[in-house]
């Protein structure tokens, strides 16, 4: 009875050239991008897995996806917090070394900010939108993952992205439900990233995800076309036009805005005149 329907493959083929197998016209409309996943927040890597993407999509005719979390990683914002993290699948657990977390939020968020000014479709996992970091600090006893049972805990596994996400940060198992229990018992930390602390609040994660989306979908961003700025991209910086937007991203030192109506950024005190910070992104309206 479904007339508009759509099917996502979960295949981690890669190249992506033989994942694009997977969504030619008399398959599946979109799959999972997890060589973009993958991809470091690094500008040269990053402009090749996109270029990549939209080429191979494009070959079969099929849209191009983003992903940076789901299920089975690690939090993207926590992943980001490292140089090097655990292989797919490991976790982090108390025994690894804790996250920079103040990193990792700033590092991800600009990574999101980047993402949703692809054209083509962004997958969004369940918390991502209030800057939700990984449970690294989950004991052993509450471990859920075969993963963790099969390897006799030498993998810690990947229930750390399936803690469930805080609504309330004065309520029981922060709104979960009304009794404070959960399969996965929620980090302390979690308070604060509670969408009570962060709706209406101006700079938040949950506010930067909604005008990221307000405006990606005001200017159809997602049935765009991409075109780098080649006199903007260097090796710190990558700046690409879609849909009446330049998306500007600086990775390592300062980048002096263009100028023009600044219609969302990470950079909560940015303005069109000033300096874009490292490891911060703006969308300006051309």
């Amino acid at each position: 009875e479904y007339e508009d329907r759509a099917m996502c493959a979960e295949a981690w083929i890669l190249p992506l050239s033989k994942m694009a197998k997977w969504v030619r016209p008399d398959e599946y409309h979109q799959t999972f991008n997890f060589a973009y996943l993958e991809t470091p927040w690094d500008s040269a890597k990053l402009r090749n897995v996109v270029d990549e993407s939209l080429r191979e999509f494009g070959n079969v005719g099929a849209p191009s996806t983003w992903v940076l979390s789901n299920h089975d990683v690690i939090r993207h914002v926590t992943r980001m917090a490292y140089d090097k993290v655990p292989k797919q699948g490991d976790g982090i657990g108390p025994s690894y070394p804790q996250p920079d977390e103040a990193r990792g939020q700033r590092v991800g968020r600009a990574a999101t900010a980047f993402m949703l000014g692809l054209p083509g479709s962004s997958y969004i996992y369940q918390g991502e939108e209030l800057g939700l970091p990984e449970h690294t600090t989950l004991d052993a006893s509450f471990r859920e993952d075969p993963t963790f049972f099969r390897t006799k805990g030498e993998r810690v596994g990947r229930d750390g992205c399936r803690v469930p996400i805080p609504w309330e940060s004065d309520k029981p198992a922060y709104g979960f439900n009304n009794t404070g229990k959960s399969w996965l018992p929620q980090p302390e930390n979690y308070r604060r990233y509670a969408r009570s602390e962060q709706r209406g609040v101006a700079g938040s994660t949950l506010e930067l995800y909604r005008q990221l989306l307000k405006v990606r979908k005001e200017f159809n961003m997602g049935l765009g076309n991409l075109k780098w700025v080649e006199e903007l991209c260097d090796e710190t910086t990558l700046a690409f036009d879609n849909s009446g937007v330049r998306v500007i991203a600086n990775f390592g030192g300062t980048v002096n805005l263009p100028g023009g109506e600044l219609l969302a950024t990470t950079q909560h005190d940015l303005t069109v005149e000033g300096v874009l910070e490292h490891d911060q992104v703006a969308w300006i309206r051309l």
